[in-house]
């Protein structure tokens, strides 16, 4: 105990010490409260983005002046007022979308533009200009937001010790060296990284089979640091705070250690099957996609009204399911208790003066077909994709 309490003070007031400055957002209420160290209250909404930018990293990546910043990334998650279940919900990189005028960390003011791709608000106005168009988009409040660049999701991954992935056929893609065969892999720094970033070597070669590979290896995080193996292991538990908090840009509301704990104790009790991943649902154009009407909006109304979401649709072209994923044994039937209530007569007349029942909501939206992704709790393998299939 004595140990355990000793390492705890260490490494929050350690992890303290790493954040670096935060990134201020345009929030219309002002900078959300600060909670203490206990699961924050009521639902959260946190934009994660994925920052191109080579500033500040290894040559391997190229150089950093020859290169712009585009948010290549761009997920919302989102947990239930109750803390019942959360959403993942991925933006496809060429989506256009109406981008809201925005003022940019260095002052300037860029112009509102009725059509470009979602990935370029990042040069526009920086973080919260993503977060202002992710807002409009959605018409959700988001007072949290965080930018990684590569480093960090190098840094995150070997925190937990590597994150298991299954891939189905080999994946080849000399664009991001990303060379794996089909099997089992634990993947960490580097080689996470190149697996998250390789398009042409998944599904059809498209971003939107990137995504579903990607959220193959989000469910395998997810369930790499709910296990025991991660949780008990306090090594990797400090390993991970710090590698959040010193490998992200993050926003003035969220760059406080206990802001970062509580929202992640939020996360902690919610079932696999309650860690939903979803791809924005789009139609092709030219040059990009747009999103896909009247699911988009289904999707984001769900969301605002604080329902959990239910897929119905694939996993997506970028995966298949795993041959061999863990089976849980179904319960055993029940027989069910005698009655001695009278039998119902099929022919009897219901009476009109008596008002039906309505059924309970349970609170669940099940989405388009045409939405793909996957919980936490499924387990799926990479539909690779080889040199003579690009």
């Amino acid at each position: 105990m004595v140990s355990g309490v000793s390492v705890a003070a260490i490494a929050t007031f350690d992890v303290a010490n790493s954040a670096q400055d935060g990134i201020v957002l345009d929030i219309e209420d002002g900078a959300a409260e600060v909670p203490q160290i206990n699961a924050i209250e009521g639902g959260v909404n946190v934009l994660v983005v994925g920052s191109d930018s080579r500033v500040g990293q290894d040559a391997v990546f190229g150089d950093s002046d020859s290169l712009g910043t585009l948010n290549d990334v761009t997920m919302l998650l989102h947990i239930s007022e109750d803390h019942q279940n959360a959403s993942v919900i991925s933006f496809p990189r060429d989506m256009f979308v109406p981008i809201p005028s925005c003022t940019g960390p260095d002052g300037d003011t860029y112009n509102a533009m009725s059509r470009q791709k979602i990935n370029t608000t990042l040069t526009y106005g920086g973080l919260a200009c993503t977060v202002l168009t992710v807002e409009k988009l959605t018409g959700l409040d988001i007072p949290y937001a965080a930018e990684v660049q590569f480093s960090g999701v190098m840094a995150m991954s070997t925190a937990v010790g590597g994150v298991p992935v299954c891939v189905a056929e080999d994946i080849e893609d000399v664009q991001s060296d990303t060379f794996l065969p089909a099997g089992e892999h634990t993947l960490e720094g580097y080689a996470a990284l190149q697996f998250l970033r390789t398009r042409h070597g998944v599904g059809d070669g498209s971003d939107l089979t990137r995504i579903n590979n990607q959220q193959l290896f989000m469910s395998s995080l997810v369930r790499q640091i709910k296990s025991s193996e991660t949780l008990s292991d306090w090594t990797k538990v400090y390993s991970l705070a710090k590698a959040v908090t010193s490998n992200m840009s993050l926003s003035t509301s969220l760059n406080n250690v206990d802001t970062i704990v509580s929202i992640a104790l939020a996360l902690k009790d919610i079932d696999l099957d309650k860690v939903v991943f979803a791809q924005t649902p789009t139609n092709l154009t030219d040059g990009g996609v747009l999103p896909a009407q009247p699911a988009f909006k289904d999707m984001f109304t769900a969301l605002s009204n604080d329902e959990a979401i239910e897929l119905s649709g694939s996993t997506g072209g970028g995966t298949v399911a795993d041959p061999n994923a863990p089976v849980t044994a179904e319960p055993e039937a029940t027989e069910a208790p005698a009655t001695d209530a009278a039998p119902v007569d099929p022919e009897a007349t219901t009476d009109p003066s008596v008002e039906p029942t309505e059924e309970p909501d349970d609170g669940v939206t099940t989405l388009s077909e045409s939405v793909t992704g996957q919980t936490a709790g499924d387990y799926t393998c990479t539909a690779g994709r080889t040199l003579r299939d690009q």
